[in-house]
């Protein structure tokens, strides 16, 4: 499976998952997930795919300078709107671009200083299929334990290696 086709394997559950859920339990904070709400996981997961798609225009890419747009995680349709968008770059960007990765791990004003790592889009993709498997898993945990009416697929929220190995 390319990166591709496993990216928009995983916005398609995504979607999935958002078409099912009501509007209000798309933006109900839940206990299991600290207090998140699914449209949190949900926002926070585009965004970095956002990041990406902004940085093919720019060449570099900060994760942590993403939007925060409170209106994904309250409206699902945008959210579902935004998937489609992602889907589509993801679809249309061909070639391996190099690109520049901004970093900051500080959290106080003395710590913080920037590093930039040189990476490419591929990679990039790559570690945003990673990083919506893991938010995956957390949603899971939160509808399992939520919302009764919600089906997953299968595989929802686990990685390619641990279902490849459990088929052993």
């Amino acid at each position: 499976m390319n990166l591709k086709v496993a990216a928009n394997d995983l916005l398609d559950q995504l979607e999935g998952v958002i078409d099912q859920v009501t509007k209000e339990d798309f933006r109900k904070p839940l206990n299991i997930l600290s207090k998140s709400s699914i449209g949190q996981h949900v926002r926070h997961t585009l965004e970095f795919f956002i990041c990406l798609m902004d940085a093919s225009n720019t060449g570099t890419l900060n994760y942590d300078k993403r939007r925060h747009d409170k209106y994904i995680q309250e409206d699902k349709d945008l959210a579902l709107s935004v998937i489609k968008s992602v889907k589509e770059f993801i679809e249309k960007t061909e070639g391996n671009k190099d690109l520049s990765l901004e970093i900051e791990y500080g959290i106080s004003d003395e710590e913080v200083g920037m590093s930039v790592v040189t990476t490419n889009y591929e990679r990039e993709i790559a570690y945003n299929i990673e990083h919506t498997v893991h938010h995956l898993a957390l949603l899971k945990i939160g509808i399992l334990s939520n919302f009764e009416y919600m089906e997953l697929p299968p595989h929802f929220g686990v990685a390619s290696s641990t279902v490849r190995y459990d088929k052993k």
